[in-house]
């Protein structure tokens, strides 16, 4: 169903697939599938407890877009700067997702989930991810700087550094061989 008005267009309950373009609007329990977003301009968007699966968002502009319940799956995602989204109601998931280069500079993500998902060179400077679930994620090379992850589940994410100096991290989950990701900053050796 599609309802226009002299605004943006109110797109709900459709499907959209191998879709290169999409027109501004808000869309609601929409599903996005195999679609070519790379580079595109979603500034001032809408999604409210949408899906996108299988997609490419690489550098996508989310200038304004406001991002409300939505589920990414299997999705490349590279280089998407998130903080540039509007906060309110600021709720994402994330499942087998390439998230490569992008950056949550200052974002309120806390109970986020990310399952599978390669997280290299990440930006997580000051933001809150407390209570999010890293579930065998690859976060080599992100920053985690005035961040907090209190009761954040990292015990399967691996090839992290987090200076627990600098960061909150009370009652975060870690595993065993995880330890060597908090101690890195301290210059030891372990062996």
């Amino acid at each position: 169903m599609v309802i226009c008005s002299m605004e943006k267009p109110y797109i709900v309950d459709q499907k959209f697939e191998k879709e290169s373009t999409l027109a501004i609007g808000e869309y609601e329990h929409c599903v996005f599938k195999n679609c070519q977003f790379e580079s595109e301009d979603f500034k001032n968007f809408q999604f409210v407890d949408c899906t996108f699966e299988s997609c490419n968002l690489s550098l996508v502009k989310l200038s304004g877009a406001a991002l409300q319940k939505v589920h990414f799956k299997d999705c490349k995602m590279q280089g998407l700067r998130f903080e540039a989204c509007n906060p309110f109601l600021f709720e994402v998931s994330f499942n087998t997702c390439v998230l490569n280069l992008s950056s949550f500079y200052q974002i309120k993500g806390k109970k986020t989930k990310f399952a599978g998902c390669s997280l290299h060179e990440v930006d997580f400077t000051e933001s809150d991810f407390s209570e999010t679930i890293f579930d065998d994620c690859d976060l080599a090379g992100a920053l985690f700087d005035q961040t907090n992850v209190s009761k954040a589940d990292f015990r399967s994410a691996f090839n992290f550094v987090i200076h627990p100096s600098i960061n909150q991290i009370k009652k975060a989950k870690f595993s065993n061989d995880g330890l060597a990701g908090l101690l890195q900053g301290f210059d030891i050796s372990i062996s």
